[in-house]
């Protein structure tokens, strides 16, 4: 495989903030690498850099010559009253109307985006933030990408959005460069993994597979370094002895002594650096008070108008120490379940029983408790400098330094925060509210792979109930004592009916046999046509018969160099020369491309 990309000597700062210094990697043909880091590595500042959107402060890129370069943002933007169509053709400035038109339709077919009624007219606005996910991502592959760099593509996604982006990033021929928290998406689609972290001596670790591997060979790397260090303070410490003795530098060996001395207090401060482990301080406060029901549903239901139940006859238990995972499709029904359970929303059937006791803690997905225009300090603490956690007073500052944030980040504006510490912020905030019940909303969004670890540990020993909604599986195997599964299949979609299971293996099981039964059905019914119906036939011009003269004339042109080609490789010097012979079968695939699609576009005119 050639390489596509140099990276050599990046560094960048933010305001007096160094992120990164003096980077070197590469990417090559086809390969996808997994980019992670702590929040605040800079991350997404390297991938703009990559992208050419920013200028690094020093080092430079280097592109392969005529590379496509594309760009996913963690928050895609759109243009106002924008279709799905018009989305789609802001890539194709290099096609032709009637090519762009065809390759717009291909996309919407290939990568189920005509599912839910979704059309070339749809408004982007009326779209969910998972269909907004697709719509980017298929306005990227109109490019027709050698590179594609993507910031926290599962942002958004349900499970069923981020299954299906997992298919499209291992069968497709191009090249990915993925910053991802996600860590089951990561060992699904990542051949090489790198990490931004200053404890490594260059700033950056790169390991070759998977996810998995790499965490094996991180763990043996920074507990080499740890023996090191240990090692090296014995030296230093001898020969710090030896200098205290008053050993004189009369002769040069001594004086390489005491030169060597410096040298290793140097490397040894520089280790001791590396190695200090800066981690999330997390722990829920549980409320005293732990009756052993603490919310009881039975039989309940809830539709809207005519529409089928979001689920129907349902029984949810929570008891302390229970921990529910929900799983479901975007718009399924998960965000109204928790909210009828809390008694924000009626149900149109059965009965709930809520403790007097229940003391809720609720982690929202927007962010709505966060005010973007209030500092970080004032969020926390909005009068006076005290907190109280765990029944003791705490000053405002130690306690967010619990949550790794530096004395310069207390003033600043929530709204000035990475996405990762607007998470942590709520987090810090959760955090001083008595509860018997966590009720988290999407709680991974943006937090790095450390702190996952640590919030998972957390949620762990918290001694009441929790009720999570999740699209990160791992976290969900990690935490979830039940998982809580919304239907798949149209049939059981009508009658609402969920399911419950043990752990993540199970789902993952009977979610593979649901989805093989509704491609049978598709199947055998015929409705696989009209679910996934091949692409639409675009609108004829009404100067077809000019645009047919055109393109005969484009297509015995193309065939008239094909036949050039293919007598050029028959000639002797060419069939025995490796080198010359691939080049031109490359360009002979290529052309082919483009007459079949000339035909195409000529047979439909006909």
């Amino acid at each position: 495989m050639g390489v596509i990309l140099s990276a050599k000597a990046l560094t960048h700062r933010f305001d007096s903030r160094p992120l990164f210094r003096n980077l070197h990697f590469g990417a090559s043909e086809g390969e996808r690498l997994g980019l992670i880091g702590p929040n605040g590595a800079g991350k997404s500042t390297l991938l703009r850099i990559l992208a050419s959107q920013f200028e690094p402060m020093e080092g430079e890129v280097i592109f392969s010559r005529g590379l496509r370069v594309r760009y996913l943002d963690q928050v895609p933007t759109f243009s106002a009253e924008a279709t799905v169509q018009s989305t789609l053709l802001e890539s194709a400035s290099e096609m032709e109307d009637w090519e762009a038109s065809l390759k717009a339709d291909e996309l919407l077919w290939k990568l189920d985006l005509n599912r839910m009624g979704l059309t070339r007219e749809s408004k982007i606005d009326s779209l969910s933030g998972g269909w907004k996910k697709r719509v980017a991502i298929a306005r990227e592959l109109m490019a027709e990408p050698d590179l594609l760099l993507m910031d926290e593509p599962t942002n958004h996604l349900d499970i069923e959005g981020i299954l299906w982006l997992e298919n499209l990033i291992r069968t497709s021929k191009f090249a990915t460069i993925t910053i991802t928290h996600d860590r089951a998406f990561l060992q699904a689609i990542a051949t090489r993994i790198l990490e931004i972290d200053r404890r490594y001596p260059d700033g950056l670790l790169s390991i070759e597979g998977d996810y998995a591997k790499f965490l094996e060979t991180k763990a043996a790397l920074l507990e080499a370094q740890e023996n090191r260090e240990t090692i090296l303070r014995g030296n230093l410490r001898r020969e710090t002895e030896w200098i205290k003795a008053g050993a004189k530098a009369r002769t040069t060996k001594q004086q390489a002594r005491i030169h060597r001395h410096g040298e290793l207090a140097a490397e040894v401060k520089e280790l001791s650096q590396r190695n200090v482990k800066r981690t999330v301080q997390m722990e829920f406060q549980s409320a005293e008070n732990q009756p052993k029901r603490l919310l009881e549903a039975k039989k309940i239901s809830k539709k809207y108008g005519d529409s089928f139940p979001l689920f129907s006859s349902l029984d949810v238990l929570l008891t302390p120490g229970k921990r529910i995972g929900i799983i479901g499709d975007n718009g399924a029904g998960k965000s109204t379940l928790i909210r009828v359970l809390l008694g924000e929303e009626d149900a149109d059937g059965g009965k709930i029983f809520r403790s007097d006791s229940l003391k809720v803690a609720y982690f929202e997905q927007g962010r709505e408790k966060l005010d973007p225009e209030v500092s970080l300090l004032r969020t926390i603490c909005p009068y006076g400098d005290q907190v109280i956690f765990q029944g003791r007073t705490v000053h405002v500052r130690s306690y967010l330094e619990r949550f790794l944030f530096s004395q310069s980040q207390l003033d600043q504006n929530v709204g000035s925060l990475s996405g990762g510490e607007q998470s942590r912020a709520l987090m810090a905030k959760l955090m001083l509210t008595e509860a018997n019940l966590l009720v988290l909303d999407e709680p991974t969004n943006d937090l790095d792979i450390p702190t996952l670890n640590f919030l998972e540990e957390c949620l762990k020993e918290f001694e009441g109930a929790i009720l999570m909604v999740s699209h990160d599986r791992y976290f969900l195997d990690q935490v979830s004592t039940e998982i809580l599964a919304f239907p798949v299949t149209p049939e059981a979609r009508k009658k609402g009916e969920l399911h419950t299971f043990a752990d993540l293996s199970q789902w993952t099981y009977w979610h593979e046999e649901e989805r093989e039964k509704m491609e049978a059905v598709a199947s055998q019914t015929g409705s696989a046509k009209s679910a996934v119906a091949p692409p639409p036939s675009p609108k004829l011009r009404a100067n077809d018969s000019k645009e047919v003269q055109n393109l005969t004339k484009k297509i015995d042109r193309a065939e008239k160099e094909m036949a050039e080609l293919e007598a050029e490789c028959s000639k002797p010097e060419i069939a025995s020369d490796l080198e010359k012979l691939t080049k031109l079968g490359i360009k002979m695939k290529t052309l082919q491309a483009e007459i079949d699609q000339l035909y195409a576009r000529w047979e439909m005119l006909e």
